[in-house]
């Protein structure tokens, strides 16, 4: 039901957690500039005597602090841990993880800046007192993680003290999500808003906002049950009432949930694991829509009810069903568009836009970039298929531009958004997709598990690394070392190999070393090698080893890299593993950078490449670029553009286009072209004839000291995160970390190396 509040089934442990936490800068967020900050000048704009000015401006119109100030993109989440997760009260200060992380949800999937702020106080009154007066700072408020009924009165008093949105999401985003499904579930089903009988079992924050917000929309209030533990919410009951339940009272002779439930077209679960009975199920309409959102565990689980009925459409809380309820498919982007307009307050008008948004989202065609999180196969709207995953790319230039004009139509908005196509278009800009690229290939490697050699498996960090990749579900790590080193590092570091997922396997004991051998002998006896040398390097090189494993099918993929140099590693592994026939063997980088994402290349393998090999290099990069959910939109890069100035390197990279051109290749390509021209469409437009429609997101370097100084560069300069080099077009799965890789680096190569292992299964 709630981003935060779902549980993986992959295993993670106490400490795993806490060191997450506190490795690097303890907790999830830090503060960065976003002006220069360099110079003398630079300190006297951003602070006296030039702050003077936009001070005046903001005192002149207070609305001209969305201008000048971070007010416009800065929304405070703000809890006194009365309710956090499933865990009850422990306070303000313990809810300070929880409120980071829906922080660093805020900035994922919507670049909305956000700040946690952790009120001490149960007392309703001192804690309106202590958000009110916040106004001038935040663009917005969002309310998490206090008990009920508390929170309808807080939320209620500062929406009526406040002119900036405030929003509990425990509520609305709860509502909004299962509203959309519901929208859906009803078109699927024939079924009609004002004759459908719905049951919602859960009194709390959550279940009377679903109930109100399908009210809002035109459900018949007659048609709706709400129940909680004591039974039937009806008229005339006095035990266990509130005024917020009282305001849902039915007018009913049922008084049990299985009474309530006897008939109903749709049943709503925000309570607790094993509430929906087998019974309850079958006494339900005919194609019943079940909506069971419990945490982590639903009232009913989608197994039990294939056994009772086969009509049913379902959603629950959780990933690793259809059909999830995940409130971060909504706060991140309905206070985006509330911000963008400079809205006072999220409407019901808002919350309806958004649903429909979401609903309809769910009904079209499904890109290339979300289908890897389904295995390849493309989701179709139908019974498993009513709410959109949270990673699709679509989700940020959909429902903003929804809410966006649901408030200036309903009077809320402050600002008008003239032209709603170019707010779409600027909204996909602001979203960085690798985030999602990455957590879509995790998702893909889950559901295929492989088994990866980690070739290093004495190295501390490498056994933490495997540790984490068996114990995120991604299939079985094979250390590959002695056994007496490993089992002494890792009793020394805490480090517990004794776990499902975990196999060690020793070299110099193998009964495999003879089969390696034999293999390693077939290749390398006319390159000088004699038996005893094949031998030798099998029975004392792990990365010969572990290639001979991956060949001959007794692992799927391996990595390695952490104790030894890139090119070093590169030359153990292609002894025993060829280039995949039609392709060459390149490295590519991923740089990723705020709000965008490109893959250079060659960033490990060729020197000084010829035209051919640069032309073999962009088709290599674009079919990456491709399966990563990319459009690849090449630029072959030189210290030139278009012939001016000219040289050597310049000439080889006219002639790779050439090249391409008589390949006739299915991508986006064009050079010889500077880097600035390749990433900037206003430099580019000076071209009119450039071929790509669009800033490159693959560059192809037109030598591998370019590009490896390149995008170290990035790295250090720029601020910008670099993966890689990526190994590709070897024929088996290899992926090679940088020396001195940490746990989570090695984690993210042997996770790639596994889904390129997938192939195109």
């Amino acid at each position: 039901m709630q981003d935060r509040k779902r549980r993986s089934r992959s295993t993670v442990t106490e400490q795993e957690a806490l060191d997450f936490h506190a490795k690097g800068r303890p907790g999830k967020l830090e503060i960065i500039p976003t002006k220069p900050m360099a110079t003398q000048r630079d300190l006297s704009l951003a602070y006296s005597p030039g702050v003077a000015v936009p001070v005046r401006a903001i005192a002149a119109d207070p609305l001209a602090a969305y201008d000048y100030t971070t007010r416009g993109n800065m929304v405070a989440v703000i809890s006194n841990g009365t309710a956090i997760l499933g865990l009850g009260n422990l306070g303000a200060l313990a809810s300070k993880p929880v409120m980071e992380g829906k922080s660093v949800l805020f900035k994922r999937f919507a670049d909305v800046d956000s700040i946690d702020l952790e009120v001490d106080t149960e007392n309703v009154d001192e804690f309106i007192n202590s958000v009110r007066y916040l106004g001038p700072s935040f663009g917005g408020i969002n309310l998490e993680d206090i008990k009920a009924p508390d929170c309808f009165i807080i939320e209620q008093r500062l929406r009526e003290l406040m002119d900036i949105p405030v929003f509990h999401d425990d509520q609305h985003g709860t509502a909004i999500i299962a509203t959309a499904g519901l929208i859906n579930a009803l078109d699927l089903t024939g079924r009609d808003l004002k004759t459908t009988k719905l049951v919602c079992n859960g009194a709390g924050a959550a279940a009377i906002a679903c109930v109100e917000l399908i009210k809002s929309m035109g459900f018949a209030p007659e048609n709706i049950t709400l129940c909680d533990t004591k039974g039937v919410i009806y008229q005339g009951r006095t035990e266990g009432m509130n005024q917020w339940k009282s305001a849902h009272a039915a007018k009913t002779e049922d008084r049990t949930l299985a009474d309530a439930m006897n008939g109903a077209d749709v049943v709503f679960g925000l309570s607790q694991k094993g509430a929906f009975t087998a019974e309850m199920i079958r006494s339900m309409a005919k194609n019943p829509i079940i909506f069971a959102m419990a945490n982590p565990d639903p009232e009913i689980t989608p197994e039990e009810v294939a056994e009772i009925r086969d009509d049913a459409i379902m959603a629950t809380g959780r990933s690793d069903y259809p059909n999830q309820v995940n409130n971060v498919l909504g706060f991140p982007y309905i206070f985006r568009g509330a911000l963008d307009v400079r809205a006072t307050s999220i409407n019901d008008a808002m919350k309806i836009a958004a649903a429909q948004a979401l609903a309809d989202l769910a009904r079209e065609d499904v890109p290339d970039d979300v289908v890897a999180a389904y295995q390849g196969n493309r989701p179709r709207f139908g019974p498993d298929y009513i709410i959109p995953v949270p990673f699709d790319p679509r989700l940020i230039s959909a429902i903003p531009v929804a809410v966006a004009k649901a408030a200036m139509e309903s009077g809320v908005a402050r600002k008008a958004i003239e032209d709603i196509g170019t707010y779409a278009q600027e909204l996909s800009a602001r979203r960085d997709p690798i985030a999602a690229t990455t957590q879509r290939l995790f998702d893909r490697v889950r559901k295929n598990p492989k088994r990866v050699v980690f070739a290093e498996g004495e190295e501390e960090q490498v056994m933490r690394a495997a540790v984490a990749f068996a114990a995120q579900g991604l299939g079985t790590a094979i250390l590959l070392g002695r056994d007496e080193a490993m089992k002494a590092t890792a009793g020394h570091a805490g480090i517990d190999l004794d776990r499902p997922g975990i196999e060690l396997v020793n070299a110099r004991v193998s009964d495999r070393v003879e089969a390696y051998t034999d293999h390693l002998y077939s290749r390398l006896q006319r390159r000088g090698y004699l038996y005893r040398d094949c031998q030798r390097l099998i029975n004392t090189d792990r990365n010969h080893f572990a290639a001979c494993m991956v060949t001959l099918g007794d692992a799927d993929a391996m990595v390695t890299g952490t104790t030894r140099n890139y090119s070093t590693a590169l030359e153990d592994v292609r002894r025993c593993i060829d280039a995949e026939p039609g392709h060459r063997v390149i490295g590519v980088s991923l740089a990723l950078t705020r709000g965008r994402t490109v893959l250079v290349a060659d960033t490990a393998v060729h020197d000084m490449p010829t035209a051919e090999e640069l032309a073999d290099i962009a088709e290599e990069a674009a079919t990456v670029a491709r399966r990563m959910g990319y459009e690849p939109r090449v630029a072959l890069l030189a210290y030139s553009t278009f012939g001016h100035p000219t040289g050597e390197r310049s000439e080889r990279v006219r002639e790779a286009v050439k090249l391409l051109d008589g390949r006739h290749v299915d991508f986006e390509y064009d050079g010889e072209m500077g880097a600035d021209v390749a990433l900037n469409m206003s430099r580019m437009e000076q071209y009119p004839f450039c071929r790509l429609s669009a800033p490159a997101n693959v560059l192809v370097m037109p030598a591998f000291h370019s590009a490896s100084i390149s995008t170290k560069m990035l790295q250090e300069l720029g601020g910008s995160t670099v993966i890689g080099p990526l190994l590709v077009g070897l024929a088996q799965s290899v992926q090679i970390a940088q020396m001195g890789a940490k746990d989570s680096d090695i984690v993210n190569m042997a996770m790639i190396a596994a889904y390129n292992a997938i192939g195109e299964e």
